[in-house]
């Protein structure tokens, strides 16, 4: 009997889209201009009233501003499994709207092999897993070879 796949869905809802070419999903403050990650923080500047936030797609590009490994577990959504196997994360800022989202690097990228300036690009990966489903989260893809 052949084993069904599992349904891969958002470990987070509304936080990016699960296309081929994910996107996150964010916020363009229409009255200031700028941008924010996720669409739900745009209302948390008194000046910005939460009604002036547009949805938007952000770039799928942008530059390691900062990067580091995490050695200890990250809050939830992350799941833990045991052992607890470190990752890194990098603070990528966006290629159009020019502001630093965090998040995970793809396994098999460590510090050693990035650089701030470094070109990549939003992937989905697994999170976690159950039984049933798949967890994706948004993980930033080094464009090019590994230093």
């Amino acid at each position: 009997m052949a084993e069904q796949a599992k349904r891969r869905v958002a470990a987070v809802e509304g936080l990016f889209t699960l296309d081929e070419e994910p996107r996150l999903i964010g916020g363009r403050l229409t009255g200031a201009g700028g941008y924010c990650f996720p669409k739900s923080l745009g209302g948390a500047d008194p000046a910005t009233p939460a009604g002036e936030v547009e949805e938007v797609l952000l770039s799928r590009r942008g530059r390691i501003w900062s990067y580091t490994n995490s050695e200890y577990p990250p809050p939830p959504p992350f799941v833990l499994t045991e052992p607890y196997e470190p990752i890194t994360v990098a603070a990528v800022e966006l290629e159009v709207e020019k502001m630093v989202v965090l998040g995970q690097v793809v396994p098999g990228w460590g510090v050693s092999d990035l650089a701030v300036g470094m070109e990549v690009e939003l992937v989905l990966g697994t999170l976690y897993e159950d039984d049933e489903n798949e967890y994706l989260t948004w993980q930033w893809q080094p464009v090019g070879p590994a230093g």
